[in-house]
């Protein structure tokens, strides 16, 4: 069995961090994705996960290092058993001790003078639960098969799809396409799972676990539930008023500006957000910048005539 420590590349009293830092950098080059027509990288791959799994996980780990499991993670056999530990003079079985079988040296029936046959399956079976039986914990509880590993993926969302669930498609190692849905309130680097759709293993097959990346819009932008967008209106209908078209994550809308509306005023579209956990959508909320040209004569002519001008302080709330 493969020594985890060798697995990975460190030394025996290597730190947490360094496993981690150990495992990304093979997992990394062994990925599936990367290896598709390589399949001993995809085996690689497993033992590689399986080495990770055993010393990042405490207890474990100091089973392995007290020789308790071995490099699977399975039980060891106990004293005498493969060509463990040798019984002496005392042991009843002579001093050629045990043999590579389990058994005394020359046979089921050596070191037992005049005895032709010896059964000793009785023995072993105590100690290992029925020699077809698979290796068991300790307490004689039946250790469970391990499954296959999960398989990591990431999902670049678009903005818009994110915000109205549009189901996504995402291709697997393999191959085979999925449909999956966009869960309500999905956030930024959240996981979906694909139950089974992993590495194969003998106690079942891996997920795959899909992190969703929910891509930048280069208007819109999300507060929780809401979307907040900048709208550039002319000075006419800022003034006097107008119906403006406004873009949404659900498609081109018409609103309302009112008369005499000043740049950062904000208006509000309904249920035109983020849907959140619940189900209820947040709302688009839209705030005014009145755009002027840069050159007009006749816009500069009545500024310098109007009636208001210097009057009045628009900064006096901020006490300058």
């Amino acid at each position: 069995m493969a020594d985890p420590y060798a697995t990975l590349g460190v030394k025996r009293d290597a730190g947490e961090a360094e496993i981690k830092k150990a495992y990304r950098k093979l997992a990394k080059e062994l990925h599936p994705d990367r290896n598709k027509t390589n399949p001993k990288a995809s085996e690689r791959f497993s033992t590689v996960t399986r080495a990770y799994d055993i010393l990042t996980d405490k207890a474990k780990r100091a089973q392995y290092d007290r020789g308790e499991i071995d490099g699977e993670g399975n039980p060891r056999a106990p004293f005498g058993y493969g060509g463990g530990p040798r019984a002496g003079p005392q042991g009843g079985f002579g001093q050629g001790g045990f043999g590579g079988g389990g058994f005394p040296r020359g046979g089921p029936a050596a070191g037992f003078p005049g005895a032709e046959e010896v059964d000793l399956s009785d023995i072993f079976d105590g100690l290992f639960g029925g020699a077809a039986g698979g290796p068991r914990g300790r307490g004689g509880a039946r250790r469970a098969p391990q499954k296959g590993a999960d398989i990591g993926y990431r999902l670049s969302v678009p903005f818009e799809d994110a915000a109205t669930l549009k189901p996504q498609r995402v291709t697997l190692s393999g191959g085979k396409t999925l449909d999956i849905k966009i869960p309500p309130g999905v956030q930024e680097g959240a996981k979906i799972r694909l139950a089974g759709q992993g590495q194969a293993g003998p106690g079942g097959t891996g997920d795959a676990i899909v992190t969703i990346h929910v891509a930048a819009h280069r208007y819109f932008r999300r507060d929780g539930a809401h979307i907040r967008l900048d709208l550039p209106v002319s000075l006419d209908e800022a003034v006097l008023g107008a119906k403006v078209k406004v873009p949404t994550v659900d498609g081109t809308v018409m609103l309302s500006v009112p008369k005499g509306s000043s740049s950062g005023k904000v208006l509000r579209l309904g249920g035109r957000g983020f849907t959140a956990k619940g189900g209820k959508r947040g709302d688009q909320l839209v705030t005014l910048m009145v755009d002027l040209p840069a050159e007009d004569e006749a816009l500069a002519r009545f500024a310098e005539g109007w009636s208001w001008r210097g009057k009045g302080n628009p900064r006096g709330g901020l006490g300058v």
